[in-house]
Parts: structure tokens; sequence; C-alpha cells
């Protein structure tokens, strides 16, 4: 009996050569080469000969089991499985037919068939989701041959990483504005904070620490969650005057899981209601005892606008990073996680990281998800363009040839092939993934406007989305925020999600699907608002996720109040931007569309994104002020403390109108 080769079938005879799969269909007789002529045989020819060679050919026995624990992707295919069993795709084929499965060797095997074949042949599998062994193997493929990241001889000391949690409004960003002498709250829509920044810090004394300000809104719960993996303390603002709340609670339960110190900063110390006692009770409630009732978790009490406390904070942050004793190898093979991801109209992909080992520089080759690239430039969080980026280190990073996810590791890599072959790899598994979560995502289907008129038929509706976002993480949280108003009656199917304004791309695929857009701090342009209200695509737009989710619930419930329509009145583009002696910046615009009227309300959009929201305080036709310009006139507008202007920006005028929900 002749030997057995993996993934193969009998040994060749004496002057044949080895085939297909079991010696059968595909392989050679045992035919002298030499003046012999062969002509193509027939399938039933094939099957005659593999039937005459006898149970040799194929018996499972005949090759040893693979030993140990063997991978096994859910949905593998009869050549996808046998390999890895030391078999060939017939061997399974022939099996599962002898067994009443009716299967053909590309056809997906269920659990049951894979688990059957393998207890048939003694090897132990582990059915795994597909995608999981792929990157097993791309992890053991790429990353950890040659990697001396913990080698104790080249560790050296590294900065803190402090995350910044807590419940909203209890004054975490202002007590950052406060340690960096900025003004980052004033910015944020609604006065609370919907995005992950980054920011280095240098004490009085000269020591260096990292911070990464968080939302404190419930939605963005997963943000949160990327924020305590990435760091070394956590410092939880509680508002002495409001105590502990759920979110303040969920982000205790985070820091815990993450296993990382707590830091507490009782925050507005300085309000006459302000009982920092009861804050105290309330956190050893929830497992953190203060140090000064003999815990061991450290409280400092603060006013970030009395600047008061703020110096002992960061005093209590380092004695807590040397106790820590953190470390890590800047001559490692960076890697790091992607905290944010957003388009930049200017530089393309553009991703904010936090390094944590090895030193990420200017040209490696990069590769976070299914993203990847060459490191074309490293912003620090000043703004400033920075050659190399050591551990602990925040930066942007441009240079990505699409944007990865928040939370994605980065890696870096040898070859830009390398870098492009993984990408690829995981582009392909991802794509795979979605169809197979959105297929029944286009059919059928409702628009929010229709939901209640199908729960009161007694039908279980689908409301199909496709949702546009600013940055990765608010299209992560909207996401996660809505799934969670899935009802029995109604269910959710996301058709879309991306990053960006809302194009035309997005209206015809949400007409095609019946979708409903949900736009989060982006707006459609000119074109696809038209092209929305031609095909009868309904488009929402939000800059509060309160409101975002509000909305939806009611909806889906059927309690829609009364709310405020918001009409666009007037669109004008900026063609040129004029400084003006004590005046500032001006804007030469050609109005596009409409009427813009002097005096009301405007955003300001670059590349469909909301950059800046407040008034028209001037409009001047030449050297005369107005109270109006019509569509296909140019004039000159000055816009209430917005200097920040360049040629092709849009200025959209609106006027909210009372429309009546039913």
């Amino acid at each position: 009996m002749g030997g057995y080769r993996p993934g193969g079938g009998a040994a060749p005879s004496r002057g044949g050569r080895a085939g297909g799969p079991s010696g059968g269909p595909g392989g050679r007789s045992g035919q002298s080469r030499a003046g012999q002529s062969r002509r193509p045989r027939s399938r039933k020819q094939g099957r005659e000969e593999l039937e005459a060679q006898g149970p040799t050919a194929y018996v499972p026995s005949h090759a040893p089991v693979p030993e140990g624990e063997v991978i096994v992707e859910r949905g593998s295919t009869a050549q996808d499985l046998a390999p890895r069993l030391n078999r060939s795709a017939a061997d399974v084929v022939r099996f599962l037919l002898t067994q009443g499965e009716m299967v053909t060797a590309t056809m997906s095997l269920s659990d049951e068939m894979i688990e059957l074949y393998a207890a048939e042949i003694g090897a132990q599998v582990r059915l795994v989701d597909p995608g999981e062994r792929t990157e097993a193997e791309l992890q053991a493929r790429y990353f950890s041959e040659g990697d001396d990241e913990g080698r104790e001889d080249l560790l050296r000391p590294r900065p803190p990483v402090v995350t910044v949690m807590g419940h909203v409004d209890h004054g975490k960003t202002t007590l950052l504005d406060r340690i960096r002498e900025s003004d980052v709250a004033s910015g944020e829509t609604g006065g609370i904070t919907q995005h992950i920044g980054a920011y280095q810090v240098t004490t009085a004394n000269g020591a260096v620490i990292t911070f990464i300000d968080t939302p404190g809104h419930e939605a963005f719960t997963a943000m949160r969650a990327r924020g305590a993996e990435v760091t070394d303390i956590v410092v939880l603002v509680v508002a002495a005057d409001d105590g502990v709340m759920p979110q303040t609670v969920e982000a205790i339960n985070h820091a815990k899981a993450a296993g990382v110190p707590i830091v507490v900063a009782i925050n507005k110390v300085d309000r006459p209601d302000a009982d920092p006692d009861r804050v105290m009770q309330q956190l050893a409630d929830q497992g953190l005892v203060p140090e000064r009732w003999g815990g061991d978790t450290v409280t400092v009490e603060t006013s970030a606008l009395q600047d008061l406390g703020v110096d002992d904070l960061l005093e209590q942050l380092l004695v807590v990073a040397e106790l820590e004793e953190l470390r890590a190898n800047p001559e490692a093979r960076p890697r790091g996680v992607v905290l944010e991801a957003n388009l930049d109209p200017g530089k393309g992909p553009v991703a904010t990281v936090i390094v944590q080992a090895g030193t990420l520089r200017v040209g490696d080759h990069v590769v976070a998800g299914a993203a990847w690239g060459r490191v074309k430039a490293l912003i620090d969080d000043k703004g400033d363009n920075v050659k190399e980026a050591p551990p602990s280190f925040p930066a942007q990073v441009l240079g990505f040839d699409a944007l990865p996810a928040a939370g994605d590791e980065f890696r870096v890599v040898a070859t830009a092939k390398t870098a492009r072959e993984i990408a690829e790899q995981r582009e392909q598994r991802y794509r795979t993934a979605d169809l197979r979560r959105s297929a029944a995502a286009t059919s059928g289907g409702a628009k929010l406007e229709d939901i209640f008129e199908q729960i009161q038929r007694g039908e279980t509706a689908t409301l199909n989305l496709v949702v546009k976002a600013d940055v990765q993480g608010s299209l992560e949280a909207v996401t996660e925020s809505l799934r969670k108003l899935e009802r029995d009656d109604v269910k959710l199917a996301f058709v879309h999600r991306a990053v960006g304004g809302i194009s035309e791309n997005d209206v015809s695929l949400a007409a095609a699907s019946n979708a409903t857009i949900i736009g989060f701090n982006v707006r459609p342009g000119r074109e696809a608002r038209a092209l929305a209200a031609a095909q009868g695509v309904e488009v929402r737009t939000y800059e509060i996720i309160y409101k975002l989710i509000e909305d939806v619930q009611a909806a889906m419930v059927g309690m829609l109040a009364p709310e405020y329509e918001e009409v666009v009145t007037g669109e004008a583009e900026v063609r040129q931007v004029f400084r003006v002696p004590r005046v500032g910046a001006v804007a030469g615009c050609l109005v596009r569309s409409g009427v813009i009227t002097r005096g009301s309300k405007v955003r300001f959009l670059r590349d469909g994104v909301i950059i800046w929201k407040g008034t028209v305080t001037s409009l001047r036709r030449f050297k005369e002020d107005v109270r109006e310009v019509h569509e296909g006139y140019e004039c000159g507008i000055g816009l209430s403390n917005n200097q920040d202007l360049r040629e092709g920006d849009v200025i959209e005028t609106y006027e909210e109108r009372e429309i009546q929900r039913t």
C-alpha cells in the first residue's frame, strides 16, 4: 500500500504521477511516459478507476491526524476543511455522502457536518467565527516574529496616559481646559464633549502627562470603554453639588474592568451647595473608599473655574504613575490604538492615535484594521509637525488610504506590500461579514415616518437607516445608541454607515433601499438635498445626540411631539477672503441659491461638515449695507465670532419653522 500525502491521495505508483485528490480524477494512470499518447479521461472513467483502486485510496485512517486542536472557521467548505485535517476535499465529500449529506467541495458545511467528519477521523476541532483564525494567523505571521517589545534591558520610563471620565456636565473638559490653559469646551455643541481628544501636558516640574478626554453622555459608552483600555490612570470627575450619577457608575465599572487605578477629582467645590463628604460616601458605596477614610482611593477637591486643587491633582497623578512603574520599549516595533478618525478636506483620512510601544516615525508603513498606508506626517496636539512619536505620545497620523475604525490597533510593518496584504485580507473578511449582516436590510423596511402606522396595524416594522457622522467615534456612538432602541415590533437595519457629508450617493442608496438618512454633525449638499426632495428620501440631521435618540424613539413609540423644522433660506459660496482692519475677516461670496439676509442664522460648512454656527452680522453690496442679497449676486458677508474663512467654504442660512408632528 502506498504512502499518504497531506491534502492529496495515495502516493503515485511506479511510472505514474500524483494527481488530484486521492489519486482520482485529475491524476495519471500507471502508464509509461515514453511512447504513450494520453487522451483526456471522462468523469465516468475516473470514477471507475477510483472504485477499482478499492478503499485504500481514500480511507481516512491512512493519514495521520493533526495533533492538538485544529481551528476551523464556521461555514468552511470541504476544500477549506480538508487540508487542515490532512485530508483531501474528496475524502470529506465522500464521507458526508455516505451520511446522506448531498454536498460538493465548494459548498459551505454546517457545524454539525464539520464536527461529524472530525469525530470520524479522530481529530479535535474548535469552530470559530469567520475571520478569527485569519486574524490569529496574521498576528503570528507578521507581528510576533522578532518582536522584542518586552526585553527588560530595553524598557524605559514613559509618561502616564490619563483618561478623564465622569457624568455629563460634571466639568471634565473644563478641568482639562484649566490644565492645558486652553478653551476646548466652548467649541462643543450643547456644552458637551462628543469626540475623543488626546493632549500632552508638561507640569511645572517638567513631568509629562498624556490626557484623554472622553465624552460623558451614556451614548458614548463604547468611546469611554476604548479610553479605559489604553489608559494607565483614570481621573473620575464627580461634581460636588451633583454627586455620583449613572454615567459615573458606568465609568467606574469601565476603569475597574481595565484594572487601572482611579483618582477622583471632586469638582465644583466652590459652589454654595457643594457637599464633598456626601460624594465620598457615595464613592465608598461603589467600592472607592477615600484615603482619608482609611481606603486606597486618592481624592482631590477641585474647582476648574476657580483654579483650585488643579496642581494638587497633577501631583497626585505623578505619584500614582511612579508607583505603577510605567515603562515601554521605544526601540520595539511600533504599535498603538486609534482613538479617533475623520476625513479632512485638505488632508484626507486623519487618525488620532496613542503610541503604546516603539517609536512611530514619518515614513513608517502602518496598518490599522482594513486601512493601511505610509505615514506622511505626524501632528501633535498643538498642531505642530513632528518627526516621531514615542510611547504614550498622542498624534494625528496622515497617510492612511481609508479611515481606520476608532479602537483599531495600528501596527508598523516592514513594507507597503505587507501592509496592503494585511489590510486587503481584513477588508475581504469585513465585507463578507457585512454582507451576511445586511442580507435582509434592503428587503422591505420602512421609513421613520411610516413606523407608527405599521405598528398600529400590528406589523413588525424594520427601519432602514443610512447613518452619516462627522467622525468615526460619533458614528459608532450613534449606531450603538440606535441599536438599543430596538423593540420586538420595530427592528433597525443599517444599510450604510460612513464618515463625511451626506452625498448624492447616500441619497440614491437610501432611495433604493427605502431608508431614512440620519446625519450627525453633517449636512447634505445642495445637489444631495435636491435629489432627496426629488426622490422622496427623508433626511434628518442632528447636532445633539439627545435629540437624535429622542426623535427616533418618539417615532418608534408613536409619541411624536411638535418640532421645529429648519428650512434653508440661502446658500453662498466663499470666493475670496478679505482682511479688514478692526473688523477682521470678511467673506466675498456669490449667492448660489435663495436669499442671504442680514441677522439670519447661519451654518458654516466645509466639505459638507458643520464647523461653526452663528449669525450674519454684516451684509454689503459693493460699499453699501443691504438687508438681503438674492441668488446670482455677489456680496460681502461678515460672521459673528468666526475668522476661519477659506475659499470654497459654504455659508448656509436657515430659519426654524414650527411644524405639527402626526
